[in-house]
């Protein structure tokens, strides 16, 4: 489909479907598809019309379901009852279900809910408050405690939580400082009607008309410093123009902020001093890891915890960068990151009999942070799976079983009607409880069906047994292979590339507009095409798998020229921008892996670690030579100086 047609459909697909159903699909799909626009408008009657149609169409469920949860205030108990008991364990019977007991709530139906809550298997927040409103009318107050945790986040709660925070509240087991906890919750996450809605109800009462002044210029409000000092509310003010002053500059608050914290209890300067180190180090100053120093003894949260180990990483701290993670919960520092960051921070104070261990337990794994623990171990290209096979061998038996589940058939005839986040709620559903034989033939199916981003998240899952070829497939082999010969790039990098941008799903746009595999905005193709001389470019090649990767490449290599050949930098310029790439860069050299782990987006962080791992991965199926993760990163010079020796190493 050309991508005018495509945009027409996803833009215009309401009209042409009412004024000409066959324009887009055969009969029963296009009746499907209005069906769906239906319940999207929340029009009934169009819905009841057309649903006799639509029997026995593979996605008949989803017609009974969307009728059902359009009257889902009045249907009838036995009719829910059957949609659970015809389709169950399936996504929509969690959905239904989680609809009908909110439903029953808001009514008051607390027999019916009572009966059915013991079944549900895809909690939310408002359902959970739900639920223990429940248990409050049978257990009595003792069920509020299990309300207490829902309360500290910055998120606006469902109006379903409130009867229990009010109850807390009245009972003092919501206390003060509890409240002011969640009013700083609600600014550190911009939720500012959420700190108005805290911050008046609070007993200093913070005024919406004070919050709203400082919001004008906080960092004039915190400079000029003319808050009540010795009463509560002019501290919590205090600390809130901190808050949304050092946000977009910390280093320009700084010398307000130490002029200014002499007045705050020790507990808030202590919180002060930690959230503008935060914010420093989201900014990459090089002063972070001192501030963090005066934050010494606070309590920090899991992003603190994390931006005070980075902060301490780029200026190479690496007692700060130890005594950081030590410093973390530890479910925070089991992740790879961490044990990897703390395996190097061991050996650079002269711990290496202490790294061995924790580089060894990491290296047995699969991922960006085990192949960089390989690497310090000396055995890299020992991390790395031998060649896989083309594909995992099943039997026709097990293949024909796994095709013919209704599960299955919907994901499928979803994923055929461009219903895509339907299929792959549907898939994963489908895959969820299955063991890693079974994976295998789920993900070999799915790469059969050209559903690659199915069958490598599949692939993904197994726990033993693993096949490569499937988790680092290469369709469009050609294509790619035409592409990267023609920019002189490696060709494991631009399949890194894609398997990141788009699963290699040909046809997928996303919500910001990116097209294709190489995921190419149509400003960025246009001004590929000016670049390339197609004098004859149209706004729907871009759609062409030929075009889309040949573009892709181009602009992959546009990208590595203007940062100086360092593909980290390069990945991180084709997710983010290269301004922002150059931005993030250091006024002295990093190494290439302490740039990555100090990208300030959390988004091209990820982003550029799995570009970078999957190279790696691709290059052993492409037959490569071995080229070392560590090369590929290479070390990232100053803003505007060049860094040649860090590119030696990485073929093209």
């Amino acid at each position: 489909m050309s991508l005018i047609a495509e945009r027409l459909r996803r833009r215009f697909l309401p009209m042409l479907l009412l004024v000409c159903p066959l324009l887009a699909w055969g009969g029963d799909d296009a009746d499907l598809l209005s069906a769906k626009m239906a319940f999207d408008r929340g029009d009934r009657a169009r819905l009841e019309q057309l649903a006799p149609t639509l029997a026995g169409h593979p996605l008949e469920a989803y017609v009974d379901y969307w009728r059902l949860k359009l009257g889902i205030d009045t249907a009838a108990d036995d009719a829910v009852r059957a949609f659970l008991q015809h389709y169950p364990g399936s996504v929509l019977a969690d959905r239904l279900r989680s609809d009908w007991l909110k439903s029953l709530a808001r009514r008051g139906q607390w027999g019916a809910f009572g009966t059915e809550i013991d079944n549900i298997a895809n909690e939310d927040v408002e359902l959970t408050c739900f639920w223990l409103q429940y248990r409050r009318q049978h257990e009595g107050d003792a069920a509020l405690a299990a309300a207490k945790p829902l309360w500290f986040t910055g998120a606006s709660s469902p109006d379903a939580c409130l009867p229990l925070f009010e109850a807390l509240i009245a009972r003092n087991d919501i206390t003060v400082a509890d409240r002011r906890a969640r009013f700083r919750l609600a600014v550190q996450s911009g939720n500012l009607r959420l700190a108005e809605s805290v911050g008046a109800d609070l007993p200093e009462h913070l005024a919406a008309r004070e919050l709203l002044q400082i919001e004008r210029d906080p960092a004039r409000a915190l400079a000029k410093g003319h808050f009540r000092w010795s009463e509560r509310s002019g501290q919590e003010l205090a600390l809130y123009a901190l808050e949304r002053a050092a946000r977009t500059d910390a280093a320009g608050v700084r010398s307000a902020w130490e002029k200014q914290r002499g007045h705050l209890p020790a507990s808030d300067r202590l919180y002060g001093n930690v959230r503008i180190a935060y914010y420093a180090a989201r900014q990459l100053l090089p002063q972070a890891n001192e501030w963090f120093r005066d934050a010494q003894g606070a309590a920090l949260s899991d992003a603190e915890h994390v931006w005070r180990v980075r902060a301490a990483l780029r200026v190479s701290a690496w007692s700060d960068v130890l005594a950081s993670i030590e410093a973390m919960p530890p479910a925070l520092s089991d992740d790879p990151a961490w044990r990897y960051w703390k395996a190097r921070a061991l050996a650079a104070t002269g711990r290496d009999g202490d790294a061995a261990p924790l580089y060894a337990s990491l290296a047995g794994e699969h991922h960006y942070y085990a192949l960089l623990a390989a690497e310090a171990l000396g055995r890299g290209a020992d991390a790395l799976p031998a060649k896989a096979a083309s594909s995992v061998k099943v039997s026709a038996q097990a293949m024909q079983q796994f095709a013919s589940r209704s599960d299955v058939r919907r994901a499928v005839k979803l994923a055929e009607l461009d219903l895509r986040t339907e299929s792959r709620q549907e898939w994963y559903y489908a895959v969820r409880d299955l063991d890693d034989d079974a994976l295998l033939v789920a993900a070999e199916y799915a790469r059969r069906m050209n559903l690659y981003d199915r069958a490598i998240n599949t692939a993904e899952r197994t726990s033993v047994r693993h096949d490569y070829a499937l988790r680092y497939l290469m369709p469009f082999r050609d294509q790619f292979t035409a592409a990267a010969r023609e920019q002189a790039l490696d060709a494991a990098l631009l399949f890194g590339l894609a398997r990141q941008e788009s699963r290699f799903n040909a046809s997928i746009v996303s919500s910001a507009g990116a097209i294709g595999l190489m995921q190419l905005m149509p400003a960025t193709a246009r001004w590929v095409a000016k670049q390339l001389g197609k004098a004859d470019y149209r706004p729907g090649d871009i759609s062409d798998v030929a075009v889309n990767t040949q573009f892709g490449a181009f602009y992959f290599r546009y990208c590595l020229d203007k940062l100086e050949r360092l593909p980290a930098l390069a990945a991180a310029a084709y997710n983010a921008g290269p301004g922002r790439a150059q931005s993030w860069r250091a006024s002295v050299p990093l190494e290439g892996a302490i740039w990555v782990e100090t990208i300030p987006f959390n988004e091209t962080r990820d982003y550029v670690k799995k570009v970078l791992a999957n190279a790696m991965f691709y290059a052993r199926e492409l037959d490569q030579p071995y080229v070392a993760l560590t090369a590929r990163l290479g070390t990232i010079p100053p803003r505007g100086l060049s860094n040649t020796s860090a590119l030696a190493s990485v073929g093209r």
